[in-house]
């Protein structure tokens, strides 16, 4: 491995410093560090040591700058004398297999640690080009059967991402969420009390970035809500409609406002109490329905007593 002139004068300077530091220790470790006072002690160390004298323009022109030309050999022969070889060449010589070993493991250093740089680029790149391309998009939910917008009814999406748990988003009073996502499809979960929970997959279109989505109206979770706010006519004909409706091991849950708990109703006990004149449940607000062969197997429900 080859060394050039410059490179062997660096290591040089290099070893004036360590000659230096020996009788003024708070020198600069570095030579183009040096000014003022520290350029003095020098011109003195090299005339009472070595009887040579430099001139403080040739310091600032060689020994304070790097990749310059290399100084005349007489000047290089005495600074060698001064660090203790003989002239410049015996410098180069015993210098000589120290600096192909420094060369060879700064090479192989960098062999080592241009593929690291190259995949920290390639990360910091991916980094920045995804985070250009996040954008936001907004939801808007709407009755598949009147076009119009959900408002003012509960609406909660859970955002599903492979190998994550769901993300929750409420949307606000108008029936909407936005969220922000690089990603080119999106899959989640809607969840209404008074619609079909319903799964939607959307591929997103960075210009458009407003989607609408259509749900479907629970019409027996909108029945029993009715029934509950209703005036008891017919009372026998509601009967009927709710034990067509319900399964017959339907699980009934209320939510207590009041207190701490439920109240835990079957079927039979669920529609008296929904039906008859004598009836508790008034203004009931569905929380939460299932469905098994086109019945109600499970609903849970709170009593709006403030509407009472």
């Amino acid at each position: 491995m080859t060394i050039t002139e410059l490179e062997y004068f660096d290591l040089l300077k290099d070893k004036i410093v360590a000659e230096m530091q020996k009788n003024y220790p708070g020198i600069p470790n570095s030579i183009s560090e040096w000014k003022g006072q520290n350029i003095v002690d020098f011109q003195f160390e090299l005339q009472t040591k070595i009887n040579e004298h430099i001139s403080e323009k040739w310091f600032y022109t060689h020994m304070k700058s790097s990749g310059g030309s290399l100084p005349r050999i007489d000047i290089l022969n005495f600074l060698s004398r001064y660090i203790g070889e003989r002239n410049w060449e015996e410098f180069k010589y015993q210098n000589n297999e120290g600096l192909k070993t420094e060369k060879a493991k700064q090479s192989r250093l960098s062999v080592y640690l241009i593929p690291f740089f190259a995949l920290g680029m390639i990360l910091i790149l991916y980094l920045i080009f995804n985070q250009f391309y996040v954008q936001e998009y907004k939801f808007s939910f709407y009755d598949n059967d009147t076009k119009q917008p959900i408002h003012n009814i509960l609406i909660e999406v859970n955002l599903i991402a492979e190998n994550e748990s769901p993300k929750s988003y409420l949307c606000d009073d108008k029936g909407s969420f936005r969220l922000r996502t690089n990603k080119k499809k999106i899959k989640f979960v809607v969840e209404s009390p008074y619609y079909y929970t319903d799964t939607i997959v959307r591929t997103l279109n960075s210009f458009n970035h407003s989607e609408r989505v259509k749900l479907k109206l629970d019409d027996y979770a909108v029945m029993i809500q009715y029934f509950s706010k209703s005036n008891v006519k017919d009372w026998l004909k509601r009967r009927d409609d709710l034990d067509a409706v319900f399964a017959d091991n339907a699980r009934i849950f209320r939510v207590m406002n009041e207190t701490v708990g439920m109240e835990i109703y079957n079927k039979y006990e669920f529609i008296n109490k929904l039906t008859l004149p004598t009836g508790s449940l008034k203004n009931i607000e569905i929380i939460d329905t299932q469905y098994k062969e086109g019945k109600i197997t499970y609903l849970r429900f709170r009593q709006n007593l403030a509407a009472k």
